[in-house]
């Protein structure tokens, strides 16, 4: 069984509203597995009845083969979006409290304190008390705190939300040393294309309590996102429809939407085609006033998907 987590036709309901509408998958173990979704698309209730923390109306989750109400819960450590840190704590009083919670032996919680501190670029905030950190820190530290117990699955949900440049790019590289080094099967949630392009290894695209698509970021571009996206910024938004519709009609136009108020267009030779599309845009009497051409990209997958932005 190369699987960790199996998930079979599982519904969940409230109140006549389905959350989750039948939703089956597997996540391989050792592998960063990606979660998308608009907003309310039953993500964050399939992820909370994934772990445990919510049952299903009908189905199954399998951990290891085992019901997941009958697990070890310390098989998984959740870095929720919410920071959830005690501000009059230090850095290190902070891990050794959660890891006596878990029962962690002395010695061994010391080395792992020691650890999680070095490698989260903590150790000289390791006194510091929380309510003093910068953000960053606060977020790397509460990602520490999901894995002081040593979790075979570590849930991050949202884990880059509001981070400067610089400490994204401290914390994806330690999420891939999760992977990479300790084999540890880390379930991604993000609003950041880019995010679960560079370190998933699959994504599962969920819409409407239902799976959509599960696969590879380079198998999706490939199958979905064929040829090169133009988007445009008109003059007049307004005439976005109009311009549009009148778009459609040049040959080998893969698809045209508006999205976020952008013109968002896919053709094999892109580039080749450029002035066909400039000139059908001008014969509505509108101006182009910003124009980019680029490769398709994993949000571009999604709004095919779709029919939104992730943000929406």
């Amino acid at each position: 069984m190369d699987y960790i987590i199996s998930a079979q036709k599982i519904t969940k309901d409230f109140d006549g509203f389905k959350a989750v509408d039948g939703l089956s998958l597997q996540v391989n173990k050792g592998e960063v597995f990606g979660f998308l979704g608009p907003n309310g698309a039953g993500k964050t209730t399939f992820i909370n009845i994934m772990v445990g923390l919510l049952k299903p109306t009908s189905g199954q989750i399998l951990i290891n083969g085992e019901d997941v109400q009958k697990i070890d819960k310390g098989l998984i450590g959740i870095c929720p979006q919410e920071l959830v840190l005690w501000d009059n704590l230090t850095c290190k009083e902070s891990l050794t409290l959660m890891g006596d919670m878990y029962e962690v032996p002395k010695k061994l919680l010391k080395q792992r304190v020691d650890k999680l501190l070095k490698d989260l670029l903590l150790t000289d905030k390791a006194d510091t008390v929380v309510i003093k950190l910068s953000g960053g820190m606060k977020r790397r530290l509460n990602l520490a705190l999901a894995l002081v117990h040593e979790p075979e699955i570590v849930v991050l949900d949202e884990p880059s939300e509001g981070l400067d440049p610089q400490s994204k790019r401290v914390l994806w590289n330690y999420i891939k040393s999760l992977r990479d080094d300790e084999g540890k099967t880390v379930i991604l949630t993000t609003h950041l294309m880019d995010e679960a392009d560079k370190l998933s290894d699959r994504v599962a695209i969920i819409d409407h309590g239902q799976l959509i698509k599960l696969d590879t970021t380079e198998n999706l571009k490939k199958e979905i996102g064929e040829g090169d996206v133009v988007e445009m910024k008109l003059s007049k938004p307004q005439m976005n429809k109009e311009v549009i519709k009148s778009l459609k009609s040049i040959q080998q136009i893969i698809s045209v939407l508006e999205v976020d108020g952008l013109i968002n267009l896919r053709a094999m030779d892109a580039v080749g085609k450029l002035p066909q599309i400039m000139e059908k845009v001008e014969s509505t009497g509108v101006q182009i006033s910003d124009l980019n051409v680029r490769q398709n990209t994993l949000e571009d997958v999604f709004i095919e998907l779709t029919g939104s932005s992730l943000r929406e």
